[in-house]
């Protein structure tokens, strides 16, 4: 890491605070609703998976939650460094694995900066982008541990 100080991210990480908890709850159909810290997100199947399309899928908030914290990254290097997040965008793509078991088998993840970024700050803002949380837990994954309630 020599010479990486000025895209240190440690002062972005949120602080470990332990377990965090969210709580999902069927809606009807193959509708869900998850509750995090007091908010409200819906998931849903599409109309040809015998959903109702309501929502996004559990795996499109899955890609959705990696381009949104690659964004949130981009946006504190370019807040800490007096740059504009006016125009900042990120994209993900992704494709289903064609074999068993059902997975994600690759994300892209596009950083679309702001048309006033310098030149210069572009490689910075990618080596930051490409340090999100999400992104390492994807590295190093986590135990997963799923079990019925007793």
């Amino acid at each position: 890491m020599t010479g990486m100080a000025s895209h240190d991210t440690s002062a972005i990480r949120p602080p470990a605070t332990g377990m965090h908890r969210l709580d999902v709850t069927h809606s009807g159909g193959d509708t869900y609703a998850v509750e995090v810290r007091g908010h409200r997100i819906r998931v849903d199947q599409p109309l040809e998976a015998g959903g109702t399309d309501t929502a996004p899928t559990p795996t499109e908030l899955f890609a959705a939650s990696l381009a949104a914290c690659v964004a949130f990254y981009a946006g504190r290097y370019l807040h800490r460094h007096a740059l504009p997040r006016s125009g900042l965008r990120v994209r993900a793509e992704f494709v289903m694995a064609t074999d068993h078991p059902a997975r994600v088998a690759a994300v892209r993840v596009v950083v679309v900066p702001p048309p006033e970024l310098p030149e210069r700050r572009r490689a910075a803002l990618l080596s930051v982008a490409s340090h999100c949380a999400v992104q390492h837990t994807l590295e190093q994954p986590p135990e997963v541990d799923i079990r019925l309630a007793s």
